[in-house]
């Protein structure tokens, strides 16, 4: 009898072990946001892929623009050849805009988890500074949203202006009118952007403040 009682003690103080282990190991709501936002990182990667080929996309539209402003009726066919280019670059931007928004789409899908961990924290400071976070980001999504509405109206806009280029009979005052609508369509777009970029630095500046007051190394 005296063996199995020394087993059973072992087996209990070993349980016991596991346990008091299982507790330790537990991640805390704060380990669980920082995953989620590292994990929004890496969900916007393929949005940071498309700013490059965009940039390079509208500096190449606004050469042939450019060129097409600059010819006279003379040189129609050239007229159509680059507005069709002009066209085909729109389309093409609109892509890589349909990614853009797509990837912004995911992250704020895995962002909006961090709402159910923020009351499950302990620290009234790291709480207040999550909740912030939180709204940043939201505004930051909101403020995209107008963005690709915008610029999605800005290039309805720019294909409206390349067909009336090709137009033999087009009046001054259409092109004018046209121009008119581009260029008013852009001021939004930029101020949208612009939006959009402070919203970005300020959510950074909020991360960094969060992971600082929660003792988390991130490069």
């Amino acid at each position: 009898m005296k063996l199995k009682s020394e087993k059973r003690f072992i087996y209990i103080f070993f349980a016991s072990a596991l346990l008091l282990s299982g507790c330790f190991n537990q991640e805390t709501a704060v380990d669980k946001i920082y995953k989620l936002l590292e994990n929004v990182v890496s969900s916007e990667k393929v949005f940071e892929e498309q700013q490059e080929p965009l940039i390079t996309l509208e500096k190449k539209e606004k050469d042939n623009y450019d060129q097409i402003i600059g010819l006279g009726m003379k040189q129609y066919d050239q007229i159509v050849k680059l507005s069709d280019e002009a066209i085909k670059m729109a389309d093409e931007r609109k892509g890589y805009m349909e990614k853009e928004t797509k990837s912004l789409k995911e992250s704020e899908k895995k962002f909006n988890k961090v709402k159910d961990l923020i009351p499950d924290i302990k620290d009234p400071e790291l709480t207040k500074l999550a909740n912030e976070l939180y709204d940043v980001m939201q505004k930051r999504y909101q403020a995209h949203d107008e963005l690709y509405n915008e610029y999605v109206e800005g290039i309805k806009n720019d294909k409206e202006l390349y067909l009336m280029f090709k137009d033999k009979n087009l009046s001054i005052a259409d092109l004018e009118a046209q121009v008119n609508k581009v260029n008013q369509t852009y001021e939004k777009i930029f101020t949208a952007n612009n939006q959009f970029n402070q919203l970005t630095d300020e959510y950074n500046a909020k991360k960094k403040m969060f992971y600082q007051k929660a003792g988390i190394n991130s490069k």
